[in-house]
């Protein structure tokens, strides 16, 4: 449950104190059940995640709150898998979510499956039917649906409703024992078919389904429906405060009704809003449906909403966990800006990124008075907000790359950088001035040749002149070749389900999520830079180092670039 503990510089930056907390109601929940000793005092919560999928954004914040509440109050958090669905449930998804919940710094005190209940639950359904409280129907899935009512219209009693106990005891245990073929019966509650609640109108408990488990094997050929499967897991845990999303406030007089019919621990759930971002789909259904459909990479994509690829991103989880906190805790739905989850991410990065030179669009610069052979080392700072991050050397040379950017040989109004005729600073270097250009056979711009100042060096000018503008570069004879993945948003709209008739949340993907850049010219200290570092490029943007990097050819994507939109939106608002 603790953050972990480790000697890495960012997982110590991880565990570290997070911000501290604006109050919510779930913190005041607990912190009044703390005090009138409800419980005896004690504090235990649960992240049950279903295996179906790999953790999104929008976990985070749950992951955030049952572990991060729990241990404010000296508690206990489980983790438990709801895994009551075999055909859509993988080992691959539960070493996931292991890996994402450790990475966002938590550690669990128990490991659970609803799968370990099996048998606890299956005894329980047996009671519920001898009490009355339960039985088979052999009504097919449309008949339920359609004899269930509307919000308006109460129920139709099934026709299979009022068995004896006897006739559902044997019908359920032969299910239990495969004679059945799948969809052909299931258990249901009987409760009330006119309550204003449709899911108090006899929810299915039980649904048969031949189907391998990643746990259980070909062990049960039935399997409990979620509703039935999770309170009772709660309470078997002795969960102390139960926290959902806000779509389960209708399930929560089913959650006590079971609980109250079986007699066990009364664990009391608590609802509270999801995170939903703009331009970010949350679903995992239609998550699953594009890495299915190739639309990405896999989800370990870095332009999806997983953890996995925020991580591959070059997201911190220290800048997730201050963004959840940030978001704080509703009992209404809403959606956040995309803009504040990257300002967090930034101004982690802003402290813990180490500042490099990259050139993405090279352009030849060519500085006709510098020795041909000559090469400098340029002391240049790795991090401007951490002294302790020291400096280290960039070699300098006669011939450099810069972003073709930052030359125009017609400047517009406002222009600073290098043109014709005008002087420029290089970061850490020299004053140079463009001379003469260079153009092959099509009449595009190949070299730009320049004079420099050999007493501007470090970037001063002993007779106190001005330069407007300041420029980063890398030597063409020292540059590390890489790849440069730049992204986008996913989804071209706020919404991806804004659609028109007949389209579907697929016709907002952006065309332009991905630009990858195959000629990068990188200065030579990113020539052995570990997978998952994470650096600013100067006055580009923070990268990260991904796996597809090979020796000799580094691949980075970009976690985020410089600008600040949300900051400037939160100035605005204060002013």
């Amino acid at each position: 449950m603790n953050p972990l503990n480790s000697s890495s510089a960012e997982e110590k930056a991880v565990a570290s104190s997070p911000p501290a907390a604006p109050s919510n109601f779930l913190r005041d929940i607990i912190a009044e059940d703390v005090k009138s000793g409800k419980h005896g005092g004690r504090v235990q919560t649960r992240f049950p995640p279903e295996p179906n999928g790999y953790l999104h954004i929008g976990h985070a914040k749950a992951i955030c709150l049952d572990f991060g509440l729990a241990d404010e109050f000296g508690g206990h958090t489980n983790l438990r898998f709801d895994d009551t669905n075999p055909e859509k449930e993988d080992i691959e998804y539960v070493e996931s979510i292991k890996n994402d919940v450790n990475w966002l710094g938590f550690r669990w005190d128990g490991l659970y499956y609803a799968s370990d209940y099996f048998g606890q639950l299956y005894e329980w359904a047996i009671k519920l039917i001898k009490d009355g409280n339960a039985y088979v129907d052999d009504s097919s899935a449309e008949e339920i649906r359609k004899n269930r009512g509307t919000l308006t219209e109460p129920g139709k009693d099934s026709p299979y409703r009022n068995r004896s106990v006897e006739e559902n005891l044997n019908l359920f245990e032969r299910m239990r024992a495969g004679e059945f073929p799948d969809g052909s019966r299931v258990l249901r509650a009987k409760i009330d078919m006119s309550s204003p609640n449709l899911n108090m109108r006899d929810p299915v408990m039980y649904r048969i389904l031949h189907a391998r488990h990643h746990r259980t094997g070909d062990k049960w050929p039935i399997y409990p429906m979620y509703d039935f499967a999770h309170g009772q897991s709660d309470s078997l845990e002795k969960v102390t405060h139960s926290m959902c999303s806000l779509e389960f406030a209708d399930h929560q007089p089913l959650y006590n009704w079971f609980i109250a019919q079986l007699g066990i621990f009364p664990s009391r759930q608590i609802e509270f809003d999801r995170l939903s971002l703009t331009y970010t789909m949350m679903s995992k259904r239609k998550l699953r449906r594009l890495v299915e459909e190739g639309r990405v990479t896999g989800w370990h994509d870095p332009r999806m909403p997983t953890l996995s690829g925020m991580r591959r991103r070059g997201y911190t989880p220290e800048a997730i966990r201050n963004f959840v906190t940030a978001a704080g805790v509703s009992r209404t739905n809403g959606i956040v800006e995309l803009a504040m989850l990257e300002h967090f991410v930034r101004e982690d990065l802003n402290k813990r990124a180490l500042r490099v030179m990259a050139v993405l669009k090279p352009l030849k610069i060519i500085i006709d008075n510098y020795p041909e052979n000559q090469v400098e080392e340029m002391d240049a700072v790795n991090n401007p907000e951490d002294a302790s991050a020291g400096t280290r050397k960039v070699p300098f040379s006669r011939v450099l790359y810069i972003e073709q950017d930052d030359f125009r040989e017609d400047p517009p109004k406002g222009y600073f950088r290098l043109s014709p005729g005008r002087e420029v600073r290089l970061r850490y270097g020299y004053f140079i001035t463009a001379k003469s250009l260079v153009k092959n056979e099509k009449g595009e711009l190949i070299e730009v040749h320049c004079t420099y100042d050999p007493a501007t060096r470090g970037g001063n000018s002993p007779d106190g002149r001005k330069v407007k503008s300041t420029i980063h570069w890398v030597s063409a004879a020292h540059a590390v070749d890489a790849v440069v993945r730049n992204y986008e948003t996913l989804f071209s709209k706020e919404n991806p389900d804004d659609v028109a008739p007949g389209q579907d949340f697929t016709a907002n993907l952006n065309p332009n999520s991905l630009e990858v850049i195959a000629d990068a010219k990188l200065e030579p200290s990113l020539a052995s830079a570990a997978v998952a570092n994470r650096y600013q490029f100067e006055r580009l943007g923070y990268f990260c180092v991904d796996p597809d990097s090979k020796p000799g050819k580094p691949v980075f994507n970009r976690t985020v670039a410089l600008k600040d939109t949300w900051a400037k939106v939160e100035r605005k608002h204060k002013g």
